[in-house]
């Protein structure tokens, strides 16, 4: 599927049938959970939500059980007086996971929740089974570039509305190419999909929580599990050679760059994307 047939079909309805899934005291999370096979845990951006990965997800459904959900306070899972902390949705995930009964995972994450990735590496190794980092938000020396970004975004969000922020978002995020192919109908296509999946108030919560937690890239090299960093060579934060240097940064890490992609290479490219991840997780596999 292009880019531009997946932005014109995102089906962003939730499934009503799917019941809640308690995670810890007063938080009850929306998932979805298709396909059997090693397991790939979707972890959302603050942007997004759970149905819009079946449309960058149809591939991998076909040999491994791919779980997506939303984050507390976001989309359709329980609402909370606060934010959690990134140390709170660390332990939604693997409260998801023992509820759907599944020992070890692979996780893939976008942008920001490349942070929620490594927390839950570092926190719990032995549930973790391979990291997919998309358009990841560390750097050689730390991520205070990605925070100066996000408090912009705030900015904007909080002075202008939503409209502006994603105008704002689509010049930085979506690559060039994208840009040019798919015109006008594109960018409208996908602010469609951008103003269903978050309010104002979900989005602030989540740049907020984005400028907290241990930015040191240290970290990485504490890392166990094989990581896959998927970068575009148009990526805002890194350069395809900066991306191989994170990559470096980890014990078992790895760098592969999506031509003509931005932040969100899977938006670019979703079949190259899925591929990328299903060779991924059978090469991990193999090891076992």
């Amino acid at each position: 599927m292009s880019d531009s047939e997946a932005n014109e079909s995102y089906d962003l309805s939730y499934r009503e049938d799917t019941p809640r899934i308690r995670t810890r005291e007063g938080v009850e999370l929306y998932h979805e959970s298709s396909g059997e096979g090693p397991a790939i845990t979707l972890l959302n951006n603050f942007f997004i939500t759970a149905p819009f990965w079946r449309a960058h997800t149809q591939e991998l459904v076909k040999n491994h059980r791919v779980v997506s959900y939303d984050m507390a306070n976001h989309g359709a899972s329980a609402r909370l007086d606060r934010e959690p902390t990134w140390e709170e949705h660390a332990a939604d995930v693997i409260g998801l996971l023992d509820a759907l009964e599944i020992d070890a995972t692979y996780l893939v994450a976008t942008s920001s929740s490349s942070q929620l990735a490594r927390d839950v590496a570092l926190a719990h190794p032995d549930r973790v089974k391979g990291l997919v980092l998309a358009g990841p938000v560390f750097g050689v020396k730390g991520m205070r570039r990605h925070r100066q970004l996000n408090r912009s975004w705030l900015l904007t969000l909080q002075s202008h509305g939503m409209a502006s922020l994603y105008n704002q978002l689509y010049a930085e995020v979506i690559s060039g190419r994208m840009n040019e192919e798919g015109g006008t109908p594109g960018f409208l296509g996908l602010r469609e999909s951008f103003l269903a999946m978050s309010t104002p108030e979900e989005l602030t919560n989540g740049l907020n929580l984005v400028q907290t937690g241990d930015a040191s890239s240290e970290l990485l090299s504490r890392v166990a599990a094989p990581t896959l960093l998927v970068l575009g060579d148009d990526d805002m934060l890194l350069s395809p050679q900066r991306g191989h240097e994170v990559a470096a940064l980890f014990p078992d890490g790895r760098c592969e760059i999506v031509q003509d992609a931005g932040h969100v290479p899977f938006l670019d490219d979703p079949e190259h994307f899925e591929t990328l991840v299903g060779k991924f997780v059978e090469e991990v596999e193999s090891r076992v």
